[in-house]
């Protein structure tokens, strides 16, 4: 059974049917990997690279990879600490369809990252209050201070995406988004905002993949929400949003970066390596710390620990019968 929209524009959770409606295609079936950028009327490739599918590559092993990660997480804090030298505002928009992998890239960034530098912001949906301010405004707020580097989980081209396929805002403010848009941009770029751009590309196979593993895993079930199936539901016309989006925003000065995210693993690797290739920076690394000698207790005497009280340690010990299953 298909999810319904209700009266406020939201997906009615009483008609939640967890199977995966079907990707609708329009005319021939293309390349797996769909919505990878094409060339456009004006023959312009997005990234100045030509996009490799996954399927040519081959699989990344667990150890090269976290080793590769590792590598680039020590240029990462280095990235940081430049930004806080110099006072850089850097702001990364990560956009792409559901299950694209953008969530996950984030983490692999922030992961290393001072948290007090490195803020991702991933708002919900707009209050009745919001609704009636300048569209932007609810992001403005959460713009970067010197020194700080935000990441938006989605971000203000929601109205380019889900708002305008699921009607959540006319086409009066559809249409005026993608003439201001670069205007908006281009502001934040004249007061000094380092501004980056990237699309996560996942084919239709992949998608459906993903979704069914996060409807089979509890653990990951809190990923996939009624809106995530109604927009499954109309595929194409998301790839229709997302290229009238492109040929609108993807300018000289912000251009659209794609992250091809079939395979998780390449697709982080990949971000990152062309995020830290997008903020010029130097190696700050300090000289080498050594710890100062502990002050001694002298004459304090501590309380004794048995008047605290201790958290009980049901960590499994080495006897099989001690290990518990999660079903």
């Amino acid at each position: 059974m298909a999810n319904k929209i209700n009266s406020n524009g939201k997906v009615s959770q009483d008609h939640l049917v967890m199977e995966l409606p079907k990707a609708k295609k329009a005319g021939k079936k293309k390349s797996k990997s769909d919505d990878l950028v094409e060339k456009s009327s004006k023959d312009k490739k997005i990234g100045n690279a030509k996009p490799k599918s996954d399927a040519s590559l081959t699989k990344l092993t667990k150890p090269i990879y976290e080793n590769e990660l590792n590598r680039l997480h020590i240029e990462l804090v280095k990235l940081q600490e430049w930004v806080k030298h110099k006072k850089l505002k850097v702001v990364v928009l990560f956009e792409g369809r559901d299950a694209a992998g953008k969530g996950g890239t984030i983490k692999r960034i922030t992961e290393c990252l001072n948290p007090r530098v490195c803020k991702v912001m991933a708002l919900g949906t707009p209050s009745d209050r919001e609704k009636t301010q300048w569209y932007f405004q609810r992001y403005a707020a959460h713009l970067p201070a010197a020194g700080e580097i935000i990441l938006f989980d989605r971000s203000w081209y929601n109205r380019a995406g889900v708002e305008r396929v699921m009607n959540f805002c006319t086409h009066e403010e559809y249409v005026e988004f993608l003439r201001s848009c670069p205007e908006f941009e281009c502001m934040l770029q004249r007061a000094g905002i380092i501004l980056i751009k990237y699309w996560f590309s996942v084919s239709d196979e992949e998608q459906e993949k993903r979704f069914q593993e996060r409807i089979k895993n509890p653990l990951k079930r809190w990923k996939i929400s009624p809106m995530d199936l109604e927009a499954r539901a109309k595929w194409v016309e998301y790839s229709k949003a997302k290229d009238d989006m492109f040929n609108a925003t993807d300018i000289k000065q912000s251009p659209w970066y794609v992250v091809n995210s079939d395979d998780k693993r390449r697709a982080h690797l990949n971000c990152i390596s062309h995020l830290l290739s997008q903020v010029p920076y130097e190696d700050l690394t300090p000289v080498k710390i050594e710890l100062p000698p502990r002050q001694s207790e002298m004459d304090y005497v501590r309380p004794p620990m048995r008047l605290q009280n201790f958290v009980p340690n049901i960590s499994p010990s080495s006897h099989p019968e001690d290990i518990h299953t999660v079903n």
